[in-house]
């Protein structure tokens, strides 16, 4: 059995990664602040959705999964660091998808 002879004269290091926590540029029911994206939601809200899936990097067929809103939503709130959490995002889609999937829109939009 072989022992270390030399010893040790600096410690490992180790990175830490920050981040700043975020809120959503507009309220879920700001609709309104981007007709454009209100009126593609109001009318038809899966070419919104698939430009959003898109837009995240997923597929367009996306938006048809059950449940794959949900997901994307809190994709895109881990993306830009928003604060928030996955029932938050369950409830948003669940009560009122066609204000959650605008809300993504103008989120995306607003940040590039």
């Amino acid at each position: 059995m072989s022992y270390q002879t030399e010893a040790m004269t600096s410690q490992p290091q180790m990175t830490v990664t920050t981040y700043t926590v975020s809120h959503w540029s507009s309220d879920v029911c700001d609709c309104c602040d981007d007709c454009g994206i209100c009126l593609c939601g109001a009318f038809i809200p899966c070419i919104l959705g698939c430009k959003v899936a898109q837009d995240n990097g997923d597929s367009c067929c996306l938006p048809f999964l059950p449940g794959a809103m949900i997901a994307l939503r809190t994709s895109i709130r881990d993306r830009y660091h928003i604060n928030g959490s996955v029932c938050d995002d369950w409830l948003i889609m669940t009560c009122c998808p066609f204000c959650g999937l605008c809300q993504m829109a103008r989120e995306q939009k607003a940040r590039g």
